[in-house]
């Protein structure tokens, strides 16, 4: 997988053939590591498998090994990549873009096995070689449009916030190596918790970076806005993810904590979660929109966790069963549904040319396929049944209904509060894909490429179309997924805390039973309409027209209008920004209205403070005389002061 776009520079940069050569790696590639996890999975292989051998950098070895938890985030690696290669096939055509075609192509596989090697690697430095070569590449697949500088733009704060992040790494395997005396990525029960909580707190710091956890979350929406769409669903739907292994690796490695560590989880995943969907309802772009949902997502994730951990210090099995299963099965849903979503992003972009929904509409009509495959994907993200993410917020609810209602969890506040936030987030989420839904596909065209549009070539299709069966099949059967998460959470538990077969005792069953009756009931229904209408036929006469009897398409609901009231709603977060053009005069002359939603931690604090640094720093220049004894001299003065320092330290 690695090194399968390599390949590509055998081949000249138009050349169809090598493209297609890359992806048939890829996909061979994923097929291995694939059959590996699906044979973890079904116990052929005794887990945990390890390979450990001496290598060149001192210190370290160069340790891999696959267990139940690195099988369950391996999945993803192996199954999102290999469809997004021959998605790419039509979307980023090599005759179309011989500049950047094998670039593309090299970046991407190197990616896809960075992220790979992460979740295997067993030992600090390699595991931070294989961050580091992920981040980077990573960075080059997203920036491949180098030439606009909006994607530059995107690409810098991408770098600096990643490796913001990689700091925190740095001083937690540092913290590790001194408390552990290795850097081997072995459990360390014995460590006492004063010297654990400071490396939990590096952990979720630096894994929080790439996980896109508010306020760390300052890359994710120009990143994946401004990757090719392939590259957004991979970074989305599996990259993300990494940082969320990163987390549940580190506290699998450090002894059980206190409370407050699955407190300060539970708070950050309600900010994530609850702001995420928030901002994502004040979008234009639609890349942007589905890139603040992944933050939202990847919060209901960290409230599963901070449930789990929450459970793993207060000794109850049921949490920590219910909230770990059900944060890593959304894990593989959301790597399925946003997936399907940002290839069928990518679809409409590559059909109408702009990421803009204000001059989308009526596409319904021209691409009804690429309709039903949305459909799917936000009925999915929206947590409802039939689909999969009902499957894993269900579990999750579980799970908090449990802690709520244990006597004494009025000492819990955070609990109740990650079940609020949950609530208010699945509302929020059918707000905004309804609001999407009804901008893009439905109405009238806004723009004349929206009226020219039709269905996308089955290359781009049939990636698509496996992702919606994901979404289906876990949601109707979701008892067929749920061992090797079981297996993952008793790993991750240990020393008895969890309760074996607790899942799968869950009335799946009844659930499965319920979902096939909903669709069939929909089936039917969606049949009685179209029978009905048939016999009675199709009548067609002015709507009312409000007064207007030339309707036109500007008359539609738009994106700023639509999502008005809830952005005012949430405007002590948002920070919404009006532009309009004030109406003077009997005749005033034509005005617009746009409604702005920035993001409040980027532009309004980050960047602010960087461009006041930028003017402050210059300042410092002088002390760079250019003089040996100048430095000299600045060497003395601050061993003086530390020398004063650890006088005054021993006293």
């Amino acid at each position: 997988m690695g090194v399968s776009g390599v390949t590509g520079y055998l081949f000249p940069s138009r050349s169809a053939i090598g493209q297609r050569v890359v992806a048939v790696l890829m996909t061979c590639g994923s097929a291995v590591g694939l059959s590996g996890c699906l044979l973890s999975f079904t116990g052929r292989w005794a887990l945990p498998c390890a390979l450990d051998h001496a290598w060149s950098l001192p210190g370290c070895r160069f340790a891999v090994g696959l267990d139940a938890l690195s099988a369950v985030f391996l999945l993803p690696v192996f199954v999102l990549p290999a469809l997004g290669a021959w998605y790419g096939l039509a979307y980023w055509r090599a005759a179309s873009h011989p500049a950047n075609a094998r670039r593309l192509g090299a970046a991407y596989g190197a990616l896809a096995g960075a992220m790979a090697l992460v979740v295997i690697a067993r030992d600090g430095v390699l595991f931070l070689i294989a961050w580091e070569a992920m981040a980077l590449a990573a960075y080059f697949a997203a920036t491949v449009e180098d030439d606009s500088k909006e994607v530059r733009r995107a690409g810098w704060i991408y770098l600096v916030a990643t490796h913001a992040g990689t700091l925190c790494l740095l001083a937690f395997f540092a913290g590790w190596r001194h408390a552990t005396g290795s850097f081997m990525l072995e459990a360390a029960p014995g460590m006492p918790v004063a010297t654990a909580a400071p490396l939990f707190v590096l952990a979720l710091c630096g894994f929080g970076f790439k996980a896109g956890l508010m306020p760390a979350h300052v890359w994710l929406p120009g990143a994946h806005a401004n990757a090719p769409s392939h590259v957004s669903a991979v970074m989305s739907g599996v990259m993300l993810k990494m940082g969320i292994y990163g987390i549940v690796r580190a506290v699998a490695l450090l002894p059980v904590g206190d409370v407050w560590w699955g407190g300060a989880l539970l708070v950050i995943g309600a900010i994530s979660c609850v702001g995420g969907i928030a901002f994502a309802i004040g979008q234009r772009d639609i890349k942007r929109l589905l890139a603040y949902s992944s933050i939202e997502n990847v919060g209901i994730i960290a409230l599963g966790l901070g449930l789990a951990l929450t459970g793993r210090a207060a000794d109850r099995g049921d949490w920590v069963v219910l909230g770990l299963c059900g944060a890593l099965l959304h894990v593989w849903n959301h790597g399925l549904f946003k997936g399907l979503l940002f290839l069928n992003a990518g679809a409409l972009i590559h059909a109408t040319g702009t990421r803009d929904m204000e001059v989308m509409g009526g596409l319904a009509k021209r691409a009804p396929r690429m309709m039903m495959l949305f459909a799917v994907g936000a009925v999915a993200i929206c947590a409802l049944p039939p689909f999969n993410g009902f499957v894993s917020e269900w579990l999750l609810y579980a799970g908090f209904f449990c802690a709520v209602g244990v006597k004494g969890a009025g000492e819990l506040p955070a609990v109740s509060l990650a079940a609020v936030a949950l609530a208010m987030t699945g509302a929020l989420a059918v707000a905004c894909f309804v609001n999407m839904l009804g901008r893009v596909y439905l109405g009238a065209p806004r723009s004349e490429t929206c009226r020219h549009m039709h269905e996308p070539e089955a290359l781009m299709l049939w990636p698509m179309v496996l992702l919606a069966g994901g979404c289906v099949g876990v949601g109707f059967f979701p008892a067929a997924v749920m061992m090797p998460l079981e297996a993952a959470a008793a790993q991750w538990g240990r020393a008895g805390v969890v309760l074996p077969g607790m899942v799968r005792a869950l009335p799946f069953g009844r659930l499965s039973t319920a979902c096939c009756a909903l669709a069939a009931l929909a089936a039917a229904l969606a049949f009685l309409l179209n029978r009905t209408g048939r016999a009675c036929g199709v009548r067609v006469g002015p709507t009312w027209d409000c007064g207007y009897a030339r309707t036109t398409a500007r008359m539609q609901y738009s994106a700023s209008s639509f999502g008005d009231s809830v952005v005012g709603l949430a405007s002590f977060l948002l920070w919404p920004r009006r532009c309009r053009t004030a109406l003077r005069g009997l005749f005033p002359r034509a005005s617009s209205f746009k409604g702005l939603v920035p993001d409040t931690i980027l532009d309004r604090l980050v960047l602010p403070a960087f461009r006041a640094s930028d003017r402050f720093l210059p300042r410092l220049r002088v002390m760079q005389q250019g003089r040996t004894h100048v430095y000299v001299f600045y060497i003395l003065v601050i061993m003086i002061v530390l020398l004063l320092w650890g006088g005054a330290g021993s006293h």
